[in-house]
């Protein structure tokens, strides 16, 4: 019956669509050449017949390619807006090369028209469409009965997300569980309805819509004999990998060759991301070192009046995939700063020179480093890069400290404009360092960078 139901509902979402494409064609159509836009000729209305029937075979052919008419109830409104964005485009570029083979000519503007109503309709359609249903299903109507599969922490997890949705219209009928003294005496609160072994009885009793595999990693072993049973009957079956211990940066669920696979821990950034990155570290850079290049020498000889030793000091870092490389500042230290080892910068440190305080405090000394962004070896954004023989100490005190060069080194940093330097928390940096990889966008990157020129440099523990 569910699945009956289901290609009912999609067929009303067909019909919609296309009611929809018909009202976009008809407006376009009308805006282009009955709303006094200057044009040559209204086409034949044959011809604007023949283009409508083009739009009502792609488009829906399209959508169904692209699982917009599967029911995935988890979906946002924003997660279905962007995968009609992305319908929409694949659509338009089919439409546009068949009418390139077979039309002479057509009205591009006409075109431009309706694919922006299009999508504007079409995705209001859909969000008043699925609000309607979350409205519904909030009043218990249309519901969707799961059965959860296990009774320990993931499973009540996910229960308790699914209480927190009411929209999604999923109840839990019950649990199966794996523990025979739970069969005995269930814990409070949890309706078991039997053990593992009883899910065929259970599935031909009751209504169940969706089992929901939730079990500890060690008990895994009951899956085997799980889908034997679940897939004699026609019911969705979903599982939540006990992996979230595992999971580390970026894990998730992928796809390699059709094989779906759990990613514990991949790169943070994608090529294509990379690449936009890349750009903008040369064009800035580039441009910063043109900008900055009269008070870089102004200061350069600044630090050779001051004191004794060369204007630049190299000094080895780690920076991404654990490459070293050296990183440039502005001598801020005397020449034999180090003849004992080693260590790090201290409040009010008797090693510093005298103008090296002020560089210091309104870190001035780290721009040489444009051109280590220059060449590559740094961006502008990113997690400071810090000395290899502090970096086996951390890593060995500090979980997930590695993950912090699977990106390229910064001149600034989240944790940099949190004020988060110096004898600051290196716990809290490395926590502000992951933050940023995780959730990394071009839009973060200048938000860092605004914030960096309007007050980062003034942090009270630059020293």
């Amino acid at each position: 019956m569910f699945r009956r139901f289901q290609r009912f509902y999609n067929a009303i979402k067909l019909l919609a669509d296309e009611l929809v494409l018909i009202g976009a064609f008809a407006l376009a159509y009308g805006l282009r050449f009955h709303a006094g836009l200057p044009h040559e000729a209204i086409p034949p209305f044959e011809d604007s017949l023949w283009s409508l029937g083009v739009v009502l075979l792609i488009f829906p052919l399209v959508f169904k390619q692209m699982r917009l008419y599967r029911t995935n109830r988890a979906r946002t409104h924003w997660g279905e807006v962007g995968e009609i964005l992305r319908a929409t485009v694949v659509a338009t570029v089919v439409l546009v090369t068949l009418t390139y083979f077979f039309r002479e000519r057509y009205s591009r503007i006409t075109l431009l028209l309706f694919v922006s109503l299009a999508f504007l309709l079409l995705s209001t359609q859909r969000i008043l469409f699925r609000s309607l249903l979350n409205k519904v299903r909030r009043r218990g109507h249309n519901v969707h009965y799961v059965l959860m599969i296990g009774t320990g922490d993931l499973s009540r997890q996910v229960v308790k997300v699914l209480l927190s949705h009411r929209e999604l219209g999923l109840q839990v009928r019950g649990y199966l569980t794996h523990k025979p003294e739970e069969l005995r005496s269930p814990p409070s609160g949890m309706p078991i309805l039997g053990g593992i072994s009883d899910i065929g009885r259970i599935l031909d009793e009751q209504q169940v819509d969706h089992v929901i595999v939730a079990l500890p990693f060690a008990e895994q072993s009951a899956l085997a004999e799980l889908m034997k049973q679940m897939a004699l009957r026609t019911v969705d079956v979903k599982i939540v990998p006990d992996l979230g211990e595992y999971m580390t940066l970026k894990g998730g669920f992928e796809e390699f060759g059709g094989l779906p696979m759990v990613a514990l821990q991949s790169a943070p950034v994608d090529a294509w991301s990379r690449m936009v990155k890349r750009s903008v570290d040369v064009l800035g850079a580039l441009l910063l070192l043109l900008l900055l290049s009269p008070l870089m020498l102004l200061l350069a000889l600044w630090v050779k009046l001051d004191s004794k030793g060369p204007v630049l000091y190299r000094q080895e870092r780690m920076g991404m995939d654990g490459r070293l490389f050296w990183m440039l500042k502005l001598r801020t230290m005397r020449v034999d700063a180090e003849a004992v080892g080693a260590q790090m910068t201290l409040p009010k440190d008797a090693r510093r020179t005298r103008l090296g305080g002020v560089l210091r405090k309104y870190s001035l000394d780290e721009l040489p480093q444009l051109w280590n962004v220059f060449r590559g070896e740094m961006s502008l954004v990113g997690p400071r890069p810090e000395r290899p023989i502090f970096i086996e100490e951390f890593k060995k005190r500090i979980p997930r400290y590695h993950l912090r060069h699977m990106v390229k080194s910064g001149m600034t940093g989240l944790a940099q404009i949190k004020g988060l330097r110096g004898q600051s928390s290196i716990e809290e940096r490395i926590e502000a360092d992951l933050y940023y990889i995780e959730n990394w966008s071009p839009w973060l990157d200048m938000k860092i960078l605004v914030q960096t020129i309007l007050g980062g440099f003034l942090s009270k523990n630059a020293y």
